[in-house]
């Protein structure tokens, strides 16, 4: 093409009538710079937003912000199980319930592991982290083999034979970030004993990120600067990739959801799905109190008197909310946390992914960002799980102790809090205790708070199987035992 062409090339004039229709017109602000090649880069990227959508979005985003929200009061009493209420019989018959659904095939599990491993400092996704366990089993590993323990004391729960074939069904979402190196990871390590068709993986969106005014910027010259759409993308994301009509087919009713980042998740957990399927509710949520007024965590709170279960997030919260007590229990008025462990009816994940879809409410999440024009603060588009709750016609809160539940991988080493360091020790601390309990002993070079001993999952779920492996014997920390 001759130098005279190169300059009257124009962009597509439907396009260019479409981007006026919704004032996104600048992305084309830079056209005359471009090369034939990067024009046509620019077009296809552009030509594959759906802008009418984006354009919902992000003015519905915005009206939400600017409108004020009902008064959060405390969760009334009568919608958390605590840990303190519930009575030997009841933990039995919840657990016996959670393994009977998993025996039926009633259960899938939906990991939420789009993110990369940054804060960590590893570029790799965030589930492939190994935390520094003495096995040196990554947090995928981990999950993998709690899976694989429940299929086992599920098919320990029915006649000689009957739970040959018990498989919980696991959907993992990944991003356009993490997609390729997860499924390598998976493939690479067979599938950590699971098979590879009980595994699926399914890609969350992204949105065009925007400046204040709402529009969209550019990454480079020919490319629209993208990010992923939150943890609650995950139900459009079911969707679209036709998980939710694969659940429905495979005769599945409940679904446990949690993140990636939390080394001590009960995966499948038969005695939160029993209480889940006993309450009748169209989804759960696990808390855990908050560990001091000021901690960065969303709590759960009542949406105005009478009004639905919600979260509300750290940075909403004034301080005489956070530090609020509870002049009865002498507690904080406002301490479940949420910890991104949840269970709904794939009934109501189905209904409320179309409600979702309706009203494209997302967050606004500034964010310094590097764009074509250099640092700049932008905006992400954000729909979090927790999103969906004020939807439900039902909900129930699930008390769990922190140290037998929760152990984030959030911060690098040097950190405070949520690091693999505070993780690890949280895992090792709790696996020694299983020990003990089951008459072994732990000796140890170091002090004992430093370290410990860890119990594959392969072994035992929640501490139990272990009498005939520790009794009487002797474990120097730090070690893995797995038989």
């Amino acid at each position: 093409m001759g130098e005279a062409g190169y300059e009257e090339m124009e962009p597509p004039q439907a396009l260019v009538e479409r981007l006026k229709d919704f004032r996104q017109e600048q992305t084309l602000a830079l056209w005359k710079e471009l090369n034939p090649q990067e024009r046509q880069l620019l077009i296809k990227d552009l030509e594959s937003l759906d802008l009418s959508r984006v354009d919902r979005i992000i003015k519905q985003s915005f009206l939400l912000r600017d409108r004020p929200i009902p008064s959060p009061e405390p969760v009334p009493e009568a919608s958390v199980s605590t840990v303190l209420e519930r009575t030997p019989e009841e933990r039995e018959r919840w657990w016996k319930m959670g393994l009977k659904a998993i025996c039926e095939g009633k259960l899938a599990v939906v990991l939420l592991s789009g993110g990369q491993g940054t804060r960590l400092g590893s570029s790799e996704p965030k589930g492939c982290f190994n935390i520094g366990l003495p096995s040196g089993k990554s947090l995928f590993q981990l999950q993998a083999e709690r899976i694989l323990r429940v299929q086992r004391l599920a098919a320990q729960s029915v006649p000689d034979g009957a739970g040959r074939y018990i498989r919980v069904h696991w959907y993992i979402m990944t991003s356009p970030f993490t997609h390729d190196a997860t499924c390598k990871f998976f493939e690479s390590r067979k599938y950590f004993g699971l098979e590879s068709e009980q595994v699926t993986f399914f890609q969350q969106g992204t949105l065009p990120c925007i400046s204040k005014e709402g529009r969209i910027i550019l990454e480079t010259p020919y490319q629209i600067l993208r990010a992923p759409d939150g943890n609650g993308g995950v139900c459009a994301a079911l969707k679209s990739s036709k998980c939710l009509e694969d659940m429905a087919m495979k005769g599945i009713k409940y679904i446990d959801c949690y993140g990636v980042d939390n080394a001590l998740v009960r995966v499948a957990d038969p005695l939160f799905l029993g209480y889940f399927i006993d309450k009748g509710v169209a989804t759960a949520a696990k808390v855990v109190r908050k560990a001091y007024p000021q901690e960065k965590v969303g709590v759960f709170v009542q949406r105005g008197k009478g009004g639905p279960l919600g979260v509300l997030e750290y940075s909403e919260m004034d301080p005489s909310m956070a530090y609020a007590i509870n002049q009865e229990t002498g507690r904080l008025r406002y301490n479940l946390s949420n910890v991104c462990l949840h269970m709904f009816t794939l009934d109501f994940l189905t209904q409320v992914t179309e409600e979702l879809e309706e009203d494209s409410i997302y967050h606004l999440a500034e964010k310094k960002m590097s764009c074509v024009e250099g640092p700049i603060m932008g905006i992400k588009l954000e729909q979090f799980i927790f999103d969906t709750f004020p939807y439900a016609p039902s909900m129930a809160l699930f008390e769990i102790l922190r140290e037998e539940e929760f152990a984030p991988v959030k911060n690098a080493n040097g950190h405070a809090t949520d690091t693999p360091e505070t993780s690890r020790l949280l895992v090792l601390h709790l696996h020694t205790r299983w020990v003990t309990a089951a008459g072994g002993f732990v000796t140890h070079s170091v002090p004992l708070y430093s370290t410990g001993v860890e119990v594959s999952p392969l072994c035992s779920y929640v501490g139990e199987n272990l009498e005939d492996i520790c009794r009487g014997r002797t474990f120097h920390a730090p070690s893995e035992i797995t038989t």
